[in-house]
């Protein structure tokens, strides 16, 4: 079992991501919280979790989890995708995988989803993304001892084509009929209030000013 971190890994916050999108959102979104948010590979850690789980819930944990105990740190991990309804949900899970190992980029999945759903009329081209987000402790191993939260709050239309580069991923397909704009035109200030990710973290900032408050590397009781 990993233990204790000391009182300077107190002072920071694992973020279970390389992406820099991400990594931006999250430093925009607990600007207040008070750690300091330090990346994968700003820690220095080369490990990359395979997502085995079959759920959002399964893999945020899990990422938490291992990342944690690699790094002894406090650590957030947040697993989120895209569901179309056309496509059955796909491709859920396997949003960042989507198309296997074959596609690379952002623009060749969304390249691939748009494919996917050619000739899908606009009514039926519905869409939300799924965000559940895990906090887990160095010095805990058991499952139950993680605090998870559920969001699903973000839902709008995949349009026909891209547009914007605001954000990252699906953002530029992705459109919000109360914005009259996909989620890639949007600033990233506009975004950080209305999506998936932004109120899943809004609920972990007071999670997170709680361990802090308390001094000690223990989740609260929600």
């Amino acid at each position: 079992m990993t233990q204790p971190a000391n009182d300077a890994a107190l002072q920071r916050l694992l973020i279970a991501t390389r992406n820099p999108g991400k990594m931006r959102e999250y430093r925009q979104l607990l600007r207040d919280a008070p750690f300091e948010l330090v990346s994968l590979d700003g820690l220095g850690i080369p490990d990359e979790v395979e997502e085995t789980g079959d759920s959002f819930r399964e893999n945020a944990v899990l990422k938490a989890n291992t990342y944690g105990a690699l790094g002894r740190i406090l650590t957030l991990a947040d697993d989120s995708g895209l569901e179309v309804d056309a496509l059955g949900g796909e491709p859920g899970v396997y949003s960042s995988r989507y198309g296997g190992d074959s596609i690379a980029t952002d623009q060749d999945r969304v390249a691939l989803l748009l494919r996917n759903l050619d000739g899908v009329p606009w009514e039926r081209r519905t869409a939300r993304f799924r965000c559940v987000l895990a906090i887990a402790t160095p010095s805990e191993s058991h499952l139950d001892q993680r605090l998870t939260l559920l969001v699903v709050s973000v839902v709008g239309v995949i349009q026909y084509e891209p547009v914007g580069d605001e954000g990252f991923g699906y953002d530029p397909v992705f459109y919000l009929p109360s914005f009259g704009k996909t989620m890639g035109q949007i600033p990233l200030a506009d975004k950080n209030r209305i999506s998936h990710r932004a109120d899943a973290a809004r609920k972990a900032a007071g999670v997170l000013q709680r361990l802090a408050d308390e001094g000690q590397m223990l989740l609260a009781d929600r």
